[in-house]
C-alpha cells in the first residue's frame, strides 16, 4: 500500500494546549519515595525491620518474664510454650533476653550510624569549604585516625576509662566510623562548592559556616541518607563482634553480640541458644543493606525514567 503524507495526523500539538503544563510538579523527595515504594524487595525489608523494632520494644514485656530472673531449675530448657525461645545456662528466658538485647544493638547502630554522619558532614564540608592547607591539615587527621584498628582502640579506650559499659563502646566505635562518610561528603562538597549559588552566598557575605549548613550539605542529603543505611548495619556487626570477645556490653545487660557469645560454649549441644540471636543479627543487617540499595536507586536521578 501506498502512503500519502496527508494520511498522517499528528495528535496532541494543538496550538491552544502549547502554553499548559500537562503535569503537576512534583518534588525530588516525593518522586524519591514514589520510586522507593515500587521496590518490592526494598519495601519488604522495610517492613520486616519495623517488625523487627516493634518486638524490640514491647517483646520483653510479652513473655511475663524480666531479662534478668534467674532460676537454675529451668536451665538450658529447649523452646516450649512457656519459653518460645527457651533458656540459657542460668535459666534465664531467652526470648524476652533476645529483645532486650535487640534494643541495645539497634540503638548503638542507629544512634552512632546518626553522630557519626553529623561529624563526618560538618568535618567533611568545613575541608572541602576551605580547602587549600586547611583542607590538606584535616584530611591527613582523619587518615591517621582511620589506620588506628577499632580492635585496639576498644581494648585502649576500656583500660584507660577502666569501664565497658554501652557508652565507652559508643564512644570507642564512634572515634572512627565518621571518617569515611567525612572524606564522602568532601568529595560531593568540593564539586558543589563551585556553583552559582555558592558563589553567589558568598558575595551576599553569608557566613562560611552557613553556607556549608543552608548549602552544601542539603545538596549532599541523598549521599548521606545512602552511606547512613549502609553504615547502621556495620555498627551493628562491629558491636556483636566486639560483645563476642568480651569487650562489648557486660552482663547483666545484653546484646545480639553477648548472647552469641554466651552461647558459643554449648552450641554443641543447645543450638537454639546460638540460634536465635546470630538470626537476628543476620536479618537485620540485611534488611539495612537493601533498604540503602532501595535507596541508593531511588534517590539517583540517573536512573529515573
Amino acid at each position: 500500500m501506498n502512503y500519502e503524507p496527508n494520511d498522517f495526523v499528528i495528535q496532541g500539538t494543538e496550538s491552544e494546549f502549547t502554553d499548559q503544563i500537562i503535569s503537576n510538579p512534583v518534588s525530588y523527595w516525593k518522586i524519591t519515595l514514589r520510586r522507593f515504594v515500587t521496590n518490592r524487595v526494598a519495601l519488604v525489608s522495610a517492613f520486616v525491620l519495623l517488625v523487627i523494632i516493634l518486638f524490640c520494644v514491647i517483646g520483653p514485656s510479652l513473655s511475663g518474664y524480666d531479662f534478668e530472673e534467674i532460676n537454675m531449675q529451668i536451665k538450658n530448657n529447649s523452646p516450649s510454650r512457656e519459653h518460645w525461645f527457651g533458656t540459657d545456662q542460668l535459666g534465664r528466658d531467652l526470648f524476652t533476653r533476645v529483645w532486650r538485647g535487640g534494643r541495645v544493638s539497634i540503638l548503638i547502630g542507629v544512634v552512632g550510624a546518626v553522630v557519626s554522619a553529623v561529624i563526618g558532614c560538618i568535618y567533611g564540608g568545613i575541608a572541602a569549604y576551605f580547602g587549600g592547607w586547611v583542607d590538606m591539615i584535616m584530611m591527613r587527621i582523619v587518615e591517621v585516625i582511620s589506620s588506628i584498628p577499632n580492635l585496639l582502640l576498644v581494648i585502649l579506650i576500656s583500660v584507660v576509662l577502666d569501664s565497658k559499659s554501652i557508652g565507652t563502646l559508643m564512644f570507642a566505635l564512634l572515634i572512627t566510623s565518621w571518617c569515611g562518610l567525612a572524606r564522602l561528603v568532601r568529595s560531593e562538597m568540593l564539586r558543589i562548592s563551585k556553583s552559582e549559588y555558592v558563589m553567589a552566598a558568598r558575595l551576599m557575605g553569608v557566613s562560611s559556616f552557613k553556607i556549608v549548613l543552608t548549602h552544601l550539605i542539603p545538596n549532599c542529603m541523598s549521599t548521606i541518607i545512602v552511606n547512613l543505611t549502609f553504615r547502621i548495619p556495620g555498627l551493628i556487626f562491629a558491636e556483636a563482634f566486639l560483645s563476642y570477645v568480651g569487650l562489648g556490653v557486660q552482663s547483666p545487660e545484653t546484646s545480639w553480640g553477648a548472647l552469641a557469645s554466651a552461647a558459643s560454649t554449648v552450641y554443641m549441644f543447645y543450638p537454639y541458644q546460638l540460634v536465635f540471636p546470630t538470626l537476628m543479627i543476620a536479618l537485620t543487617m540485611l534488611c539495612f543493606i537493601l533498604i540503602g540499595d532501595g535507596l541508593r536507586d531511588a534517590m539517583d536521578p540517573k536512573l529515573w525514567r
